[in-house]
């Protein structure tokens, strides 16, 4: 067998394989790759592997990982793909680790390929011929934009585990609920003109002045009527996210365009938050006959829920030693769930550090991470 590398090795060589997924073509790229250095060091370890193209993407691919045999086993899943970043904000390179401080400084060490690393060393030691129930790696492509990847991987049903642990930093803590997340443009289409005849022309901006304020009436509502304890943000949340119209200040605007997000707790449907959307903009689409629209920006998230009662959760809170909780932020739990298994999000690293510049993985996450993922594997694959 070639020589496999440590953790710090291998989290030099996933950094070092660019693969940033963003909705501006000039930033995304393809995570070839990073699928195939994963999938040369698991075959090496003796798993069975498969690489599948992600339909409808540009270069994008999911590994599937599979050692043993049998029905059930454990699924570790997660996203090979990073945000972008800005170069000015780093102090080093975001595709070379540097390990100083105490901490591995790169962009995908914490969000997530460093969890890939931490699978890699703890499999070194296992054996096919010993696993009861098989275990399964799943790394996904284009987590951090259109979740495609993952979206595909439900679809197939390809796999059906008992139970599956996604490993985004949540800091060791089981994550067993969070928000959904869908994003719309509204569009007003105004009439230009000259300023100095408004009455000859349509101002798209007044229009989308009262539109912002239709929309700030359903943020109340929303506060005051739906809660979740469990979230720290109980409210499902409205942003106004970027606006943009007009193109000069003599002329009347002709257009103008509002993103923005929608984060709804589980329980609540997308066909409900539209509906809400609809009719809070109905007045003024009457009042403004053809002059108002809104449209999905990409494809909708939806919430998650890992209902108790769960084995799952009990083993995952006594392993790790802390209680489960929510989060406010989107995963590919909702989808991994589709293949029937119970699922939570459960890794290394914090979520403070994903996103942003000089992201790291503190040294303190590697014996804590290593021993709960062999107790994991211990408990459902052996």
């Amino acid at each position: 067998m070639t020589h496999l590398p440590n953790f710090s090795q291998s989290l030099s060589q996933l950094i070092a394989c660019p693969s940033i997924s963003s909705t501006q073509p000039s930033w995304d790229q393809g995570n070839k790759e990073v699928i195939q250095l994963l999938a040369t060091w698991f075959e090496q370890l003796g798993f069975n592997i498969e690489i599948q193209v992600v339909p409808d993407t540009s270069n994008k691919f999911n590994l599937l990982a599979k050692l043993g045999s049998g029905e059930g086993g454990l699924l570790l899943a997660g996203h090979s793909d990073t945000v972008p970043f800005d170069e000015n904000r780093w102090q080093s390179n975001p595709h070379t680790v540097v390990n100083q401080d105490d901490k591995f400084f790169g962009l995908g060490t914490c969000d997530m390929k460093g969890f890939f690393a931490f699978i890699l060393q703890v499999c070194k030691n296992l054996n096919a011929d010993q696993l009861k129930k098989p275990l399964y790696i799943l790394a996904t492509a284009d987590e951090e934009t259109t979740m495609a990847g993952a979206r595909f991987f439900a679809k197939s049903q390809a796999i059906k585990p008992d139970v599956a642990i996604i490993g985004e930093p949540t800091n060791l803590v089981p994550v067993v609920m969070h928000k959904g997340h869908m994003s719309h443009r509204i569009s007003v289409e105004g009439k230009s003109g000259h300023s100095s005849k408004p009455n000859l022309g349509v101002n798209a901006i007044e229009i989308m002045h009262k539109v912002i304020g239709q929309l700030i009436e359903l943020k109340e509502k929303f506060q005051l009527n739906y809660q979740n304890q469990a979230f720290d943000v109980p409210a499902p949340t409205l942003n106004l996210g970027a606006i943009s119209g007009g193109d000069n200040a003599n002329r009347i605007c002709g257009h103008c365009h509002l993103d923005i997000d929608l984060r709804s707790l589980p329980g609540m449907s997308d066909d409900e938050l539209i509906n809400w959307l609809s009719e809070a903009l109905k007045p003024l689409a009457e009042l403004y006959p053809g002059r108002i629209s809104f449209a999905e920006m990409h494809p909708s998230s939806p919430s998650f829920e890992q209902k108790k009662p769960s084995t799952l959760i009990d083993i995952a809170q006594e392993i790790s030693g802390h209680s489960c909780c929510a989060v406010n932020y989107a995963t590919e739990a909702p989808y991994i769930q589709q293949l029937g298994c119970q699922t939570i999000v459960l890794g290394p690293g914090s979520i403070d550090q994903a996103h942003q510049p000089n992201e790291f993985l503190a040294h303190s996450e590697i014996d804590k991470t290593e021993k709960l993922l062999t107790k994991m594997i211990q408990h459902y694959c052996l």
